[in-house]
């Protein structure tokens, strides 16, 4: 589910070390010294080796002793036997390292440099380097003072990779813009008609009572388009926005247009607010850029209804955080694409991100991350945030009030939020929160108060390691007061959905990744396996858990959900199987794992054969935190492959074994892969109920990063989820007819360039979505480019300078000789990441 699978972790080295000498010694933390740091990247070699360079342009000495640095990092560090001498690196927790001088190692004086140059086995991008560098000396350890980063950007995108994307996209159909539907997601039948109905703030909303919460947003949007707010009638009447209840396929909506007047008419409330969607999506583009008279709205008839009930997002706030402010921007991006549910991943080991009336502690320390050893009042650095518990995205939480805020405006939009409560793995927030609540209520000698909630067994002595790096993140699963704490969460959380008014059907409880060697050497486990004979192993203590979880959730009228694992049973170590005897328990389940080599290509099919509802998360094609292609300077991770827009957009939930073409490092995969492989079962195919992308915040650490990886990816899955069954492919004879999917997708492309990405420039004060590499490719001395998107423009120089908005436009091939650079456009002028090509 989440970062990066133990069988991808490797090490890196520090292979060379470079001295720079010099005597003074250090006398105060930090006076006088100004460090910075720096990486270049030599590419020239077989695999990328990166430098990274520590610098001090301070009036004082660095000295040899006397301090220690501190870094994160996404792969386990190691140093190289010959450089010990000189540093020894040493893992803390998690992805935090430190540094520290070796008996080699002399100073670093004011104004020298020092470099390190490291090994990364499989470095595949960026932002895989070590990042959030911060030293603490010996005579202030409880300080940390940031080193500043100085590595320079580099915007650009290898040649190779242009070549590619060139390739990729010369395959895509052109269309013209009045051959793409006037409506996204694809409905299921419309039909043209003549002329177009006007409307202008004098026009009316005419509603039933049952559509009032619809026709209030409606007239809130057309404010935003037409400077006043139409006023909202009651019942119906000639000419206008009529919605009117009535007959209409099941969650769908029927929609009118004519040179009289507009009609919405569905049997649900949801109906009618996604019919309602349809209709802006209808607006001519110009709408969304500035203030209308009028808004001409193109004749047509629509019937409408989604695939799929459940079309979800799941966004972690808790590695790194986001305000309030951007997921109500999320939830309106997630409204205009029909998509009605926000799994919240809101704690995990590196925060707890909502506030628990009752138990402060929760977010005073697991809500803060900044630089300590024993997380004793906040979290350590994790994925670059320093040492600083004031850094926006390792620290915050919501607010009993801004939760309910969150609610209610998702509510409105018929957005189902699903809160994530992380358990047992993934829990050392909440663990390091409650040790604090502990010792609190011990020191005042209220032992019952001290251990109310406690979820760690003080005398355990296991040892493991979780996926990423964790050793002691796994509540403690035998004691009594761990099913407290999820008692009391529940009924808080609950209380927050009550006081909203929004609908509370499910808690996700996670259940993933618990590492093996847990509660191995545990008294609180081998009490109570002495107690219960049920509980032959460890091992046995999964279902005892989630039953006891379960039967939590099943007493408020909720069911479970989690990940793939609530469904299964460990039978040995790494060795997990389905669990048919939970299977009649109505465990929800979000099934992440496919990846090619690791058995669990089918497990999607295999938990539905046996009876558990799935939601398709399959990271080949739905984890939108992957980076959108495998150049080293593209953001995101990469541990799955790689995800772009057509990932999404090709999922083929019934038969995803079709549409899995690409390993994790992107290359082409046999079909035989899949021999033995259990399919869907025709008669389970409703067990497959929704589709969900997910977005993880590991490397979501910037403003801006959030959008670039959510958009235009999303709006695949919005595609898939709502849109029928494409004609395209025959999943039970395993069949793509491939000149049929080359014209649904560039209907795709075509619907974003000309339509989705104009309205996304404005809707909501503008996304900034990412803007394609163009496709480069060199051939008989010439530069030829092309693009993926239409409606965007390419434009370059050649001279070597950064492309502008006035640059001069692609138009055919370029032969100039000399350094070229090609970047593509916006019509708002924002660009992309650049290639460089030199013609000689």
């Amino acid at each position: 589910m989440l970062s990066i699978p133990l069988r991808f972790l490797r090490a890196f080295f520090i292979s060379a070390i470079f001295l720079i000498p010099a005597s003074a010694q250090q006398k105060a933390s930090g006076n006088g010294l100004k460090l910075s740091y720096h990486w270049e990247v030599d590419h020239t070699g077989a695999v990328p080796d990166p430098v990274f360079t520590l610098s001090n342009a301070g009036t004082k000495t660095l000295a040899a002793r006397g301090w220690k640095i501190y870094f994160n990092s996404v792969k386990k560090p190691f140093i190289k036997m010959g450089g010990k001498g000189y540093f020894d690196l040493q893992p803390i927790n998690g992805d935090l390292f430190s540094i520290q001088a070796g008996k080699e190692f002399k100073s670093l004086e004011a104004g020298a440099s020092y470099s390190i140059h490291l090994t990364v086995p499989e470095i595949r991008n960026a932002t895989e380097l070590p990042i959030g560098f911060y030293i603490v000396f010996d005579d202030a350890p409880t300080k940390g003072i940031s080193i500043t980063n100085a590595t320079k950007a580099d915007n650009s995108i290898e040649a190779a990779i242009a070549e590619v994307s060139y390739h990729k996209n010369e395959k895509i159909l052109q269309l013209k813009a009045q051959d793409i539907p006037p409506i996204f997601p694809s409905p299921v039948s419309f039909k043209h008609g003549e002329g177009n109905y006007v409307f202008d703030a004098k026009s009316r909303i005419y509603t039933s009572t049952l559509f009032k919460n619809e026709a209030a947003l409606l007239a809130d949007d057309l404010k935003v388009l037409l400077g006043t707010a139409p006023v909202i009638g009651s019942g119906q009447a000639l000419g206008g926005i009529q919605l009117i209840e009535g007959n209409a396929p099941e969650g769908g909506y029927l929609l009118s247009v004519d040179q009289t007047g507009i009609k919405i008419t569905a049997s649900t409330t949801a109906g009618m607010f996604y019919g309602i969607q349809s209709l802006k999506s209808s607006f001519p583009i110009s709408s969304w850029a500035a203030k209308q008279k009028s808004i001409a709205v193109p004749a047509i008839k629509v019937t409408d209804s989604p695939r799929f009930l459940h079309r979800a997002l799941m966004l972690d706030v808790a590695r790194n955080f986001q305000p309030k402010e951007e997921i109500l921007r999320v939830l309106d991006l997630m409204a205009l694409y029909k998509l009605n549910v926000l799994h919240f991943h809101l704690n995990d080991d590196e925060g707890w991100r909502l506030e628990i009336p009752g138990l402060p502690e929760l977010t005073a320390v697991g809500s803060k991350r900044g630089h300590t050893l024993t997380s004793e009042h906040t979290l350590p650095p994790s994925y670059g945030s320093g040492p600083d518990t004031s850094n926006n995205f390792g620290t915050g939480f919501y607010s009993r009030k801004d939760f309910i805020d969150i609610l209610i405006y998702a509510r409105k939009r018929h957005i189902a939020v699903i809160p994530e409560i992380e358990s047992p793995g993934h829990a050392r927030a909440a663990i390091k929160s409650m040790d604090a609540r502990y010792r609190y209520y011990s020191a005042k000698g209220q032992t019952a108060e001290a251990t109310q909630y406690l979820l760690s067994d003080m005398g355990d002595s296991s040892v493991y390691r979780s996926v990423q790096g964790w050793h002691d993140n796994v509540i403690n699963v035998a004691l009594p007061s761990a099913y407290a704490f999820v008692q009391k969460v529940t009924d808080e959380i609950a209380g927050m959905y009550a006081a909203a008014d929004a609908p509370l059907k499910t808690i996700h409880m996670g259940g993933d990744e618990v590492p093996d060697g847990v509660w191995e050497k545990s008294p609180a486990v081998k009490k109570l396996m002495s107690e219960d004979q049920s509980i032959g192993t460890v091992y046995d203590l999964w279902k005892y858990y989630f039953t006891k979880v379960n039967a939590i959730l099943n007493a408020k009228n909720l069911y479970l959900s989690g990940w793939e694992e609530i469904g299964l049973k460990k039978v040995a170590k790494r060795k997990w199987v389905v669990d048919s005897t939970v299977a009649d328990r109505n465990y929800h389940t979000d099934v992440w794992n496919n990846i090619i080599g690791t058995g669990n290509e089918d497990l999607a099919y295999r938990l539905a054969n046996a009876g558990f509802k799935v939601a398709a998360s399959n990271v080949t094609n739905m984890y939108l935190d992957m980076a959108y292609n495998n150049s080293f300077m593209e953001h995101g991770m990469n541990w799955a492959g790689f995800v772009d827009v057509d990932k999404p957009f090709f999922f083929i939930p019934n038969n995803y074994y079709l549409n899995t073409t690409e390993d994790e490092y992107g290359r082409t995969v046999s079909k035989n892969v899949f021999a033995g492989k259990a399919p869907l079962k025709t008669d389970s195919r409703n067990n497959i109920f929704g589709l969900q992308s997910a977005l993880w915040s590991e490397t979501i650490n910037k403003k801006g990063l959030l959008e670039y990886l959510l958009l235009p990816k999303l709006l695949g899955l919005a595609e898939r989820a709502w849109a029928k069954d494409p004609q395209w492919v025959d999943a039970d004879a395993g069949v793509i007819n491939e000149s049929a999917y080359q014209q649904a997708y560039a209907t795709f492309i075509g619907s974003l360039g000309f339509r989705e990405l104009p309205r996304l420039d404005h809707f909501n004060g503008g996304f900034a979505y990412r803007i394609p590499e163009p496709g480069v490719e060199v051939s008989d001395g010439k530069i030829k480019a092309n693009i993926m998107f239409p409606g965007l423009t390419i434009r370059y120089t050649t001279d070597g300078t950064e492309p502008t908005k006035r640059s001069a436009a692609y138009t055919g091939a370029i032969a100039t000789k000399g350094t070229v650079s090609l970047k593509v456009f916006n019509p708002e002028g924002r660009s992309g990441k650049k290639v460089v090509i030199t013609l000689r």
